[in-house]
């Protein structure tokens, strides 16, 4: 009889085992997709965008795309940033800040551009919707991969300052 319980016991515990297993395996799986994925990836030459590597499932990440035009010096898009603090939409300001087809960055030239840009999604509690920042887009080329992104944010939001470099950047800027 006491053979029977314990074996009773042991298959519910089993049972309460698998199903916890499971539930966490499919609360792993669903936490692949993150508040970023409502910003598409671009492909190819975009006239300005970039992504920081294999955001599916990573924690500190980055990706952006948009459109430029040289001669109005106008820019516009839509850039995302997860981390650890929260995740951060941001809409980029008309006003293209600077550009360059002649930028020497990492130590090799390459296309920059600098924007500015306005929160408009925050789960950051210290990064306020409305908050203005800036970003720094340079893009290596020659074949070399040394890309970067920075973001430069004001006192509140200083936790989501950012720096992403090196061959995990995939950056596009456009040349003049």
């Amino acid at each position: 009889m006491r053979g029977t319980r314990t074996t009773a016991r042991g298959g519910l515990a089993l049972a309460a085992l698998m199903a916890l297993l499971a539930t966490l395996g499919m609360t792993g799986s669903a936490s692949g997709a993150t508040s970023c994925s409502e910003i598409r990836t671009v492909y190819g030459i975009p006239p300005w965008g970039f992504h920081t590597g294999a955001y599916s499932g990573e924690s500190w990440f980055a990706k952006g795309h948009g459109n430029i035009n040289f001669e109005a010096n106008t820019v516009s898009g839509v850039m995302c940033q997860q981390d650890p603090a929260g995740v951060i939409i941001m809409s980029v300001r008309h006003h293209l800040v600077y550009h360059s087809h002649y930028a020497m960055v990492w130590g090799y030239p390459g296309n920059i551009i600098k924007i500015t840009f306005r929160v408009t999604s925050s789960s950051d509690p210290n990064c306020a919707v409305g908050t203005i920042g800036r970003a720094t887009l340079y893009a290596s080329y020659n074949g070399v991969r040394s890309d970067s992104v920075q973001f430069f944010f004001p006192a509140a939001c200083k936790d989501q300052d950012h720096l992403y470099h090196g061959t995990q950047v995939n950056n596009q800027v456009s040349p003049l």
